[in-house]
């Protein structure tokens, strides 16, 4: 899969389990709601630092970014 569309995907799904907004998003990471757009519909390739900056705006790991949906609900389900 590609890293770019998966990274997107990921923010896109957590920043609305989380019930925000692009733009109430972009207030709290820092980055403008075009930037989000375009990351989240994969034409951003985010930096290492980028994804960290994202994930703790998004109060997750920052491998909660980087890990394919499968992985993720696996994760949940062990830990809960």
């Amino acid at each position: 899969m590609d890293m770019r569309k998966l990274v997107g995907q990921n923010v896109r799904k957590i920043r609305l389990e989380k019930g925000l907004t692009q733009e109430q998003f972009s207030e709290l990471s820092g980055f403008s709601q075009q930037y989000l757009s375009g990351l989240e519909t994969g034409r951003r390739n985010p930096t290492v630092v980028t994804v960290y900056e994202l994930s703790q705006a998004l109060g997750v790991n920052y491998l909660d970014l980087l890990q394919p949906p499968s992985s993720r609900s696996r994760k949940r389900e062990r830990a809960g």
